[in-house]
């Protein structure tokens, strides 16, 4: 893919071809119902800038409380231009790998939100207070606030009768505008593979899943993807492992003096203070 202008004049990192953001943390600050966004400084004015030069990016979080079809619109109104099919989720990640893996029916612990994308992509979902929750081949777990004990025990049952286990998210906590919050699919998760032992696929950030399934979309090697984030766990690790260029900022769970400390596969190829010096890299003003 050509473009007019490319992505950053800064010989020291390799070229970048398109970009991958992180949302919470890097793009805005949700508060903890996940309802409302606090767009964060310099946003706004990145991706539009992106976006008049042509330069494609997508957005990636590791969130599946809601469809990209419902998310997307509420940041375009805050300004953010993000069409749906350039928000991506777990959820999405694992629409496109399930099928690939002959999964034709799984059991979602998770909102409705969670398992809209695996429905969109023709898998069979069900839902623990569903009946008829027997014979799936895969369990995936994503955002479940409201996880019980039964949930738990339908989980390690499929997985006993030879499901696969999926998850969108094996992060402990995420950047809100209250501080910390706790990510569930990490707790739930951790309850379900120390009872089953189940080895899990993960298909949200840092997977190499979700980074290509972001470099499908973007339409460049993995190699010219530019990974924006506020996590060494999450985006940075994803970035180092899949060969991409990371870029960390300092705006979430992570200041500048965290990313020093990091060791080399957690560590950005370039810290940024603000958003506005990926537009001096690019050549902005």
């Amino acid at each position: 893919m050509k473009h007019k202008s490319g992505p950053h004049k800064d010989r020291r990192l390799r070229p970048v071809a398109g970009f991958v953001f992180d949302l919470d943390g890097t793009l805005v600050l949700a508060d903890r119902s996940l309802s409302g966004y606090q767009v964060l400084p310099g946003a706004v004015e990145m991706l539009s800038e992106l976006k008049a030069r042509g330069i494609p990016f997508v957005v990636l979080t590791n969130g599946t409380n809601y469809p990209s079809s419902e998310q997307a619109p509420k940041l375009r109104a805050l300004g953010l231009p993000i069409s749906d099919d350039a928000l991506l989720t777990p959820s999405s990640v694992a629409a496109d790998l399930m099928p690939r893996r002959g999964v034709k029916r799984v059991l979602v612990l998770g909102t409705p939100g969670v398992g809209h994308a695996l429905t969109q992509a023709g898998i069979q979902t069900v839902f623990t207070n569903d009946e008829g929750t027997d014979g799936v081949d895969a369990v995936y777990i994503g955002w479940h606030p409201d996880c019980r004990m039964k949930d738990i025990e339908a989980a390690a049952k499929a997985i006993w009768n030879g499901a696969e286990l999926y998850v969108a998210s094996d992060v402990p906590f995420f950047a809100t505008a209250g501080g910390k919050t706790m990510g569930y699919s990490y707790a739930i998760s951790a309850a379900v593979r120390r009872i089953t032992r189940a080895p899990m696929i993960l298909t949200g950030k840092p997977s190499l899943h979700a980074l290509r399934l972001v470099a499908k979309r973007l339409g460049i090697p993995m190699s010219k993807v530019g990974v924006v984030g506020d996590d060494p766990l999450v985006e940075m690790i994803m970035a180092r492992r899949g060969g991409a260029v990371g870029f960390g900022v300092t705006t979430g769970i992570s200041k500048e003096r965290d990313w020093v400390k990091q060791p080399p596969g957690r560590r950005p190829h370039r810290v940024l203070r603000s958003l506005g010096e990926l537009l001096v890299l690019l050549g902005g003003h």
